[in-house]
This record gives C-alpha cells, sequence and structure tokens, in this order.
C-alpha cells in the first residue's frame, strides 16, 4: 500500500506545473499585423483553463519585456517574438508548432 502512495505523491509531483497536460498540447504562432501595421505575435491552441492561460501569458510577457493580453483562449503580444516564444513555450513543456 505504502508503494500506492509513493507512486501518487510522484506523480502529483511530477505534475504539479501541468507538464503532463502541457506537453500534449500543439500550439502555433503566427504574427499579425494591425493597426499602423504593427505587428502581434499570437499564440493559440492551448487546452487549459483560462487562468492557465493568463498565467502562461503573464510570464511570457514579463521573459520577453512586452505588452500583451489573453483574448478568446489565444495569448496576444506586442511586436514580432516568432524567434524567442517557441522555445519560451518548450520550456514550459509545450509542443510548438511553427
Amino acid at each position: 500500500m505504502a508503494e500506492d502512495d509513493d507512486l501518487d505523491d510522484l506523480l502529483d509531483e511530477l505534475d504539479s506545473q501541468g507538464d503532463l497536460e502541457t506537453s500534449q498540447q500543439v500550439v502555433s504562432i503566427r504574427t499579425e499585423s494591425r493597426r499602423y501595421d504593427k505587428p502581434v505575435t499570437i499564440i493559440e491552441g492551448f487546452d487549459l483553463t483560462q487562468s492557465e492561460v493568463e498565467s502562461t501569458a503573464s510570464e511570457l510577457k514579463s521573459s520577453i519585456g512586452t505588452g500583451g493580453t489573453v483574448d478568446d483562449g489565444r495569448i496576444e503580444l506586442q511586436g514580432d517574438h516568432r524567434d524567442r516564444v517557441p522555445d519560451l513555450l518548450r520550456d514550459r513543456g509545450f509542443d510548438v508548432r511553427e
């Protein structure tokens, strides 16, 4: 019985950051031009709760040093960050399609 508890504890620890879920998600990254030809990097394909997407967005904005928002379950970052975002998402366990 103690072995089952140890295994459950290990699985909970491994999934403490949602790593088991995020590794199965494929997110895509693209850019759009908005007003005045300003680029916006859009990351979509998340299968997370709204608060988890907002938390991921906050971490990305902080890492890159840019503004952004969460809209309809996708993250929109100000500027063209296609070169940095894939590595940051992979570090957080996501499978990235570029």
